[in-house]
């Protein structure tokens, strides 16, 4: 065939039959792969109509930025509650938390152990004894404080074991 177009560009030698056979395998080949987009699209519309259910993208995009609101305000509530625990803990320290008491007999003419010794200390082991004597004539009681475990007058028996097993 002498064609002038395939002759200007060099290919004069070609069989118009050969090339119009690769020309139709490669439409179908576009054909299929056309065909497959098609289909691949056509999910995607199903699973986007899906996403967007309800009155229209708006009230999509309003529940997505209620999230973050929630979001933000949860991360304000946490931040705000460890403040609120750290107070506490602070607070904590200074309350009594440590106790120790010893009940035992005064006199020995007395029975029932009616005497007592209370130990009260913080976090630091400071706070106070309390000693209760209980005696035939009456109830004496007697403080002494305590800073970080010590105490400034000497201590009995009884007020030394309290002490030890507030400290314990």
């Amino acid at each position: 065939m002498n064609n002038s177009f395939f002759t200007s560009i060099g290919l004069q030698y070609i069989d118009i039959g050969i090339t119009l056979s690769v020309m139709a395998a490669i439409i179908l080949i576009l054909l299929v792969i056309n065909i497959v987009n098609m289909i691949s699209i056509s999910k995607l519309k199903k699973k986007y109509g899906k996403f967007m259910l309800g009155e229209n993208a708006k009230s999509l995009e309003t529940e997505i930025i209620a999230l973050f609101d929630d979001n933000k305000f949860i991360k304000a509530s946490i931040e705000k509650n460890r403040k609120d625990i750290d107070i506490l803990f602070q607070k904590f320290e200074s309350a009594f938390q440590k106790i120790g008491i010893i009940k035992y007999d005064a006199f020995n003419q007395m029975g029932g152990k009616l005497s007592f010794c209370l130990a009260l200390l913080d976090e630091n082991n400071n706070g106070f004894i309390i000693n209760s004597v209980h005696s035939s004539e009456g109830c004496y009681n007697y403080t002494k404080e305590i800073k970080n475990g010590e105490c400034q007058i000497s201590l009995g028996q009884e007020e030394k074991d309290a002490l030890n097993m507030a400290m314990r």
